[in-house]
């Protein structure tokens, strides 16, 4: 299972895994925020192609500070096969590589197949309360 980085031209079928996933995307999930995105950490935007079809993807980043996980899906066909497990670890080693020495991200609670999933990496659940404010473009 190769993981690389995710290239442009990936976009389309990136796109589809996560809405078929049920990812609630937004603007900035956009063709032109994702170029944005590449901009400032590539190496953190990862896939998984297997027979030239993306089969996983996750997008993630490094403030300097904090690093955080976006959005993760794998197609039904490779979840419980250790894809996921496999991207994860590879995101850790670049963002220990990075300095960076905390990972957050952030769950649905409706998703809870994913919190199990994260749970079983390592990862626990912090009660905090979530804020946002869209800028706009």
């Amino acid at each position: 299972m190769p993981i690389r980085e995710f290239r442009m031209a990936d976009y389309t079928s990136v796109l589809a895994l996560w809405q078929d996933a049920g990812l609630e995307l937004n603007p900035s999930d956009g063709f032109k925020g994702l170029q944005k995105k590449l901009e400032r950490d590539p190496d953190l935007f990862l896939v998984v192609e297997e027979d030239g079809q993306i089969l996983g993807a996750l997008l993630a980043g490094f403030d300097g500070r904090r690093g955080w996980l976006y959005h993760m899906a794998i197609h039904p066909f490779g979840q419980g096969q250790g894809w996921g497990k496999r991207m994860m670890e590879e995101l850790e080693a670049r963002l220990r590589a990075k300095g960076c020495q905390k990972l957050n991200l952030l769950v649905e609670p409706s998703y809870g197949e994913a919190q199990a999933f994260f749970e079983r990496l390592g990862y626990r659940r912090d009660e905090l309360i979530f804020m946002e404010k869209w800028l706009g473009e």
